[in-house]
């Protein structure tokens, strides 16, 4: 599993895709949060990184496809997944090598977003006057949620050969399980089982993340969801071989 971590991050860092990518969430990101009227938090008159943590998955959702839509894709149009397979290497050994590469990218990508966090905790009146605890949580509902569309992203990229297709999906599974459920269960026709339905989906859990309150069925979601994309990513593997 190193060895195709080892390839896979190599991969990205001698190639623009990984500097483009994180410079794009950064500056997407820093933009939303300083200078645009609209949701710049200079205008709030508070200091808080809702910006960040509300806009934030919704760049991610476009930003982690481009990051995974190479990693089966590219390899089934060249020919070399097929050798791949036959070295002396599981599928799961294979997937989770890909993911961790892609998810350490999008890790590293959050990294540089702490100075906001140490930008608006010394504006604050008085200095400190930030709710820690809800940007920690909101902090690791974020990470968990890129785990999450990182693992969306690769089963994505195992379905075709074509990296644009990939993308494709990966986007569109990434927003129906991000909001489609609370939007679904928002329909007055649901009754009881509306709440039921919105917990389906990853908006609600990460929203309770962001309150600062971990609790561990939220955890056990994100890790539940991530693990299922990747067994279905590897029964797409498995199905190459029969």
């Amino acid at each position: 599993m190193f060895e195709v971590f080892k390839k896979e991050v190599n991969s990205f860092l001698n190639s623009l895709i990984a500097y483009v990518v994180i410079s794009v969430f950064l500056l997407s990101i820093g933009l939303l949060t300083w200078v645009f009227p609209e949701t710049s938090v200079l205008e709030y008159g508070f200091a808080s990184m809702e910006t960040l943590f509300s806009l934030g998955p919704y760049v991610f959702m476009f930003l982690i496809p481009a990051i995974t839509m190479r990693m089966f894709a590219e390899e089934k149009k060249s020919g070399t997944l097929e050798l791949l397979l036959t070295q002396p290497l599981t599928e799961w050994q294979i997937i989770l090598g890909k993911y961790f590469s892609g998810f350490m990218l999008v890790i590293f990508s959050l990294v540089p977003t702490i100075i906001y966090y140490y930008s608006l905790y010394q504006l604050g009146n008085p200095v400190g006057n930030i709710d820690t605890a809800g940007v920690a949580g909101s902090y690791v509902g974020l990470i968990l949620l890129g785990g999450v569309f990182t693992a969306i992203g690769l089963f994505a990229s195992s379905m075709s050969e074509n990296q644009i297709v990939s993308f494709i999906i990966a986007v569109f599974l990434c927003f129906i399980l991000y909001s489609g459920f609370g939007s679904l269960a928002a329909v007055d026709v649901w009754g009881q089982f509306s709440l039921a339905l919105e917990q389906l989906g990853i908006l609600y859990h990460y929203n309770s993340l962001s309150k600062g309150l971990l609790d561990s069925r939220n955890l056990i979601y994100f890790i539940s969801m991530a693990t299922i994309m990747l067994m279905l990513t590897h029964l797409v593997l498995k199905s190459r071989k029969w």
